[in-house]
């Protein structure tokens, strides 16, 4: 499986969770209970309902107390099992390409994105990808063939950073058009209103999927290591600001202090999974210590 030599995805880092597929399958039936269930009914995994016998069915499956109760013929219909269905949202928006320590948080979350639909396509579970900043950027349906991971390593090579960022707008368009509930994992510095994030976070679990945030951040925006005037850039509208650090650090510490713990508590509340990280810490590593807090929690 993915042979091809892709930028974001390492084969050495994928080797090193070869261990912790166990731990990733625990993970996503720990959080989706039922969720592997299928409409389609077969005799393989759990007993649904009866129905009345008809010439030619196996007698396997026929219910003899049934018909002692009843003097009437059933059979035994089960519910198969299906793969998880899994879509990973990537923010691309003009934020996400900043970075201060040799990779951007664009490329990072290229990284993780890669690493995650790999570990989740070798188990056989289904893994789409969702590029966003104000609108859908590009969309691959969920699938878990070798060809369509190569199809998705290849989306990832392709982007480019956008503009700005609109939860709204792209969460509730998506949230609507995914039919078959699963899990929704969320790659994004999150550089929205707070309370717009959570709004759209919020109808993905009205919708009955499980969702998992990623947050993912620069160490320069969470220390802010200036000390002297400097011109600010917003990357996504290009607005320049002059400011000196001695009389911005310490609000704009509370400000960014009181921003992330909203989102923990909202998220929280909301049963959602939130994971606050850096592209200081490999995504390998961050990846490995989520599964192995998770398998902790199913134990």
């Amino acid at each position: 499986m993915a042979q091809a030599r892709y930028r974001y995805f390492e084969p050495q880092r994928a080797a090193s969770l070869g261990k912790l597929r166990l731990v990733a399958r625990a993970m996503v039936e720990g959080f989706i209970t039922g969720l592997h269930r299928s409409p389609h009914h077969g005799f393989s995994v759990e007993f649904s309902e009866h129905r009345q016998y008809s010439p030619g069915d196996d007698l396997r499956h026929f219910d003899w107390l049934a018909l002692a109760r009843t003097d009437r013929f059933f059979v035994k219909r089960y519910e198969q099992e299906t793969n998880l269905r899994a879509h990973i949202l990537l923010d691309v928006s003009g934020s996400m390409d900043y970075g201060t320590g040799g990779v951007t948080k664009l490329q990072y979350g290229c990284f993780l994105t890669a690493l995650t639909a790999y570990l989740m396509a070798r188990q056989q579970d289904q893994v789409g990808l969702v590029c966003f900043d104000r609108r859908i950027r590009a969309h691959l349906p969920p699938a878990s063939s070798p060809a369509h991971l190569d199809r998705l390593f290849g989306l990832l090579e392709q982007i480019r950073p956008g503009k700005t960022t609109s939860f709204s707008a792209t969460f509730h368009e998506l949230a609507e058009r995914m039919g078959k509930r699963g899990l929704v994992l969320v790659i994004s510095d999150l550089f929205d209103e707070a309370s717009e994030v959570m709004r759209a976070l919020r109808h993905f679990r009205h919708r009955k999927h499980q969702v998992i945030v990623f947050h993912v951040l620069d160490p320069a925006e969470l220390e802010l290591p200036v000390s002297h005037v400097v011109t600010f850039v917003d990357r996504e509208t290009g607005q320049r600001l002059q400011v000196d650090p001695k009389f911005v650090q310490e609000p704009y510490r509370r400000e960014l202090d009181a921003f992330l713990v909203c989102l923990r508590r909202e998220c929280n509340d909301s049963a959602i999974e939130y994971v606050q990280t850096t592209t200081r810490t490999p995504y390998d590593l961050l990846l490995r210590r989520y599964l192995a807090s998770r398998r902790k929690v199913l134990q």
